[in-house]
């Protein structure tokens, strides 16, 4: 299935660029959906599939890369106290505005991406009609916790080799690398291969890391970056418009992770994907994209 009007662009930001792509035409009466990819730092090929739904119900769908990722503007050279939410809040509320479309829209944020939407969410900006967060965190230190403790269940010598390199400071050695994809392949993404569109992301991750190092750290497990202490979970009842919980059964965003959204934000509908990890969008695709047109059109009546 292909979407049939595809256009690609720049919106500026500042002294910098952010590239997005819309997928169906920003003139239909749908809900625009802006999908923000995680990391922080990875880049929209892995979410890639959500461009779908313009197929399904005929809304415009808008991949962007952040600050930092993928087609937008690579800043190697800036540290810590650059790499803010703050930051990327502005990018957004550039983008929309870019788009003609910051009195009218949906998002959707998968992991990082959803942590960024309820930090959008919570301003209760006026255009924002309808909010799905996808397999993300409220809370740092509850997803920290949680992965260590998903980490306990890997084998012996693989924990093993994590702690040696972490210990050593030799995170990059290729063992080091290998013992993670061990978790990645349990509770990133369990198909095998990875698609193209994941495999691509993390390829692209592995040039440019600023982001994510600064902000997140070496691993999903391994949390030392500014975000480490993130929380957002005493605001979550500030968001008021329809909202959309999604996770995956083996998902490093396990129960524990996201039930602050799921008791917090008034509302919230809650799908977990039993056959899914940290990416229904394509361990469950047809499902997911389903789940999330049928919310949005739920939304506009």
């Amino acid at each position: 299935m292909k979407v049939a009007d595809v256009n690609e662009g720049f919106a500026p930001f500042g002294a910098y660029e952010t590239w997005y792509r819309v997928s169906g035409s920003l003139s239909s009466p749908r809900l625009p959906l802006i999908v923000a990819h995680g990391g922080p730092g990875c880049t929209h090929d892995y979410v890639d599939s959500f461009k779908r739904i313009a197929d399904l119900d005929g809304r415009a769908i808008i991949h962007y890369d952040q600050l930092g990722s993928g087609n937008s503007t690579h800043l190697p050279d800036k540290g810590k106290d650059f790499w803010t939410v703050q930051l990327f809040l502005d990018q957004l509320d550039a983008l929309l505005s870019h788009l003609g479309i910051a009195d009218r829209y949906a998002y959707l944020g998968q992991s990082w991406g959803g942590m960024l939407g309820a930090e959008h969410a919570v301003r209760r900006p006026e255009g924002l009609k309808a909010l799905v967060v996808a397999n993300s965190p409220a809370n740092m230190l509850t997803w920290v916790s949680e992965a260590n403790r998903l980490r306990e269940e890997l084998p012996p010598e693989v924990q093993a080799t994590l702690l040696k390199h972490e210990a050593a400071g030799t995170i990059t050695h290729p063992e080091y690398v290998a013992a993670s994809r061990v978790f990645y392949n349990r509770h990133v993404c369990r198909l095998d291969p990875w698609p193209k569109e994941v495999s691509r992301t993390f390829e692209l991750m592995d040039l440019d890391n600023t982001v994510y190092i600064n902000m997140n750290g070496p691993t999903e497990f391994h949390v030392i970056g500014t975000m480490k202490d993130w929380t957002i979970e005493d605001r979550l009842p500030l968001i008021n418009v329809p909202s959309l919980l999604i996770s995956g059964k083996y998902d490093e965003a396990t129960p524990e992770v996201v039930r602050p959204y799921v008791e917090k934000v008034p509302g919230i509908r809650w799908v977990l994907f039993e056959h899914s990890s940290h990416m229904p969008h394509v361990e469950e695709e047809a499902k997911c994209l389903a789940t999330v047109s049928d919310f949005l059109k739920s939304v506009e009546g």
